[in-house]
């Protein structure tokens, strides 16, 4: 007898690893680890993150990653829009502060704006509307390298001692816990990356276990500490508009800009999905490591944002794919667009992995 899996609808952009997530959240309210448990949690997020950066390490093939800098131009704007414009929106926004965002809920939105963009939801968006596949795959692996550096540098320039404290030793632990597994995984990539290709189904579920984990201590933390009675459903509510005018400015900005300077329709809709977006994956482990006690409230905007950017351009690459050229060429096509629904953030939290290996798949013709 056949077992029937279980499916969510293809019209909801929604799948199992953001309900394991709201999951999560509502163990760490109900059972929040303290004491011991909690010292125990602490010390497997911080393995679980080091683990996290090892695997995208030892999957991003630094190769692919070089041909890939051919179509500079393209990805010099996605990081642009990442790195630049996103901070630029999230300062603007210390005006909201005190009367429509309290200063916590400000510096996780501050935080939201400066991690790294998506991977594998971008290229299975950008592969339904019929764009640029491999500038996507190029440009989220690109964004996911820059911002094991640069989110930490920017934290620390625009959040200062509100950010939870950096200090030289907070920058030295974000270097041991971050940047030297990534570079032990691109270091041994040519004994590991074999196994790590081969098994990247069983590994990936590591990599999911690893962000629940950050979670699970993140929101502990915060539920011992009561720091959640700061956040009431006017506070949420108002977030919530701030987050949705954020994402709205950044898809007009990225859509309108990019015609602007002259990219074909294939590689706005790269720009769009790759330039519009925050990864959760990426977001989370920085997170705890960036702000330690005050990881709970800082990344509320970031899952928060998370999930609503994947509902609206889960929308937008349909409406892009109904209004397609009738012809496309079959070598434009990735392997991806088969997919009968897009990547969200389960998928996603495999980080660059996934997407390095999509590029080795595709047969696209060297756009990047």
């Amino acid at each position: 007898m056949h077992r029937r899996k279980i499916t969510l609808p293809s019209w909801l952009p929604l799948d199992w690893f953001i309900l394991a997530l709201i999951g999560t959240v509502g163990l760490a309210a109900l059972l929040p680890a303290s004491g011991r448990a909690a010292t125990v949690a602490d010390g497997a997020t911080t393995v679980a993150v080091a683990f996290l950066f090892f695997l995208y390490g030892a999957r991003l093939s630094t190769r692919e990653a070089l041909d890939g800098m051919r179509h500079w131009r393209l990805h010099l704007t996605v990081l642009a829009c990442t790195f630049v414009v996103f901070p630029v929106l999230g300062t603007a926004a210390r005006g909201l502060v005190p009367y429509v965002l309290t200063h916590p809920l400000h510096t996780g939105l501050l935080f939201l704006c400066l991690v790294p963009s998506t991977v594998q939801s971008s290229i299975a968006f950008t592969s339904i509307a019929r764009g640029n596949v491999p500038a996507a795959i190029c440009a989220g692996s690109f964004s996911s390298l820059v911002g094991i550096v640069l989110t930490p540098l920017l934290a620390a320039l625009l959040l200062g001692s509100g950010g939870g404290g950096f200090s030289a030793d907070a920058m030295v632990k974000i270097a041991l816990q971050l940047l030297v597994p990534f570079l032990a995984g691109q270091l041994l990539r040519p004994w590991v990356g074999g196994f790590v290709a081969r098994h990247r189904k069983v590994l990936g579920y590591a990599d999911r276990g690893s962000v629940l984990l950050v979670v699970y201590a993140a929101f502990s933390e915060g539920m011992v500490r009561g720091i959640w009675h700061q956040v009431t459903p006017v506070r949420l509510g108002a977030l919530l508009a701030v987050e949705a005018v954020l994402l709205a400015v950044m898809l007009l900005l990225t859509s309108y800009g990019s015609r602007r300077l002259g990219f074909g329709r294939e590689d706005r809709i790269a720009i769009v999905f790759a330039g519009s977006k925050k990864s959760l994956a990426a977001g989370l482990p920085m997170a705890s490591v960036l702000f330690g006690a005050q990881a709970s409230l800082a990344v509320l905007p970031l899952m928060l944002f998370h999930q609503m950017q994947l509902m609206v351009c889960a929308v937008l690459a349909r409406r892009f794919a109904r209004t397609a050229p009738e012809q496309v060429a079959p070598e434009q096509v990735a392997p991806e667009q088969a997919m009968t629904r897009p990547a969200v953030p389960g998928q996603d939290a495999t980080g660059p992995g996934h997407a390095t290996a999509a590029a080795g798949d595709t047969r696209a013709p060297a756009r990047v």
